[in-house]
């Protein structure tokens, strides 16, 4: 299934097909039985997200709720984007710790773990991934990974640029 364009949580569920709505059905009950008080479901970025409401935290560099968990069903495959996971190394390590336990290997970027069926996962891991984080403790996570990355940011966006040579500095050509 390609993004959904939709903008409600009940009709990106009403488009899915019914073999990849019981999937994302059951990833969604999971995160929404663990997910810690404070987080709220929307629907963003054409996938179902989980985050913080900027009514309580505000000062996001994109000015969008805060991210925690995403779930997105897409053309061959699933997303499940786990933020809290990407910023903690600990708990990074337990789900990959989890994963390998189960004789499972993680199809995963840096905050994206990519799956095709339910056997791909080890449930009881990302429940308490999903589980671990309480919304006080990431906006601390957050605002730390962007005080060490204000710097750099500062850094890139003062260097100066190359400047052209203007034409009255190039040799003429000869004719």
């Amino acid at each position: 299934m390609p993004r959904s364009s939709v903008t409600s949580v009940e009709a990106y569920l009403a488009e899915l097909p019914p073999a990849r709505f019981e999937v994302v059905a059951r990833i969604r009950e999971l995160i929404r039985e663990n997910l810690p008080q404070g987080y709220e479901e929307t629907l963003a970025w054409g996938m179902l997200c989980y985050g913080i409401p900027l009514a309580r935290y505000p000062h996001t560099y994109n000015g969008q709720p805060l991210g925690y968990v995403a779930l997105s069903a897409q053309k061959d495959k699933y997303s499940l984007y786990l933020m809290g996971a990407y910023m903690d190394p600990a708990r990074d390590k337990a789900l990959r710790d989890a994963f390998a336990k189960q004789g499972l290997k993680p199809n995963m970027g840096k905050s994206c773990l990519r799956f095709k069926s339910l056997a791909d996962l080890p449930l009881p891991a990302l429940a308490r991934s999903i589980a671990g984080m309480a919304v006080d403790e990431y906006i601390e996570l957050y605002e730390r990974a962007r005080a060490q990355a204000a710097p750099a940011t500062r850094k890139a966006a003062t260097k100066k640029a190359p400047v052209a040579k203007s034409a009255a500095a190039k040799p003429a050509r000869k004719k």
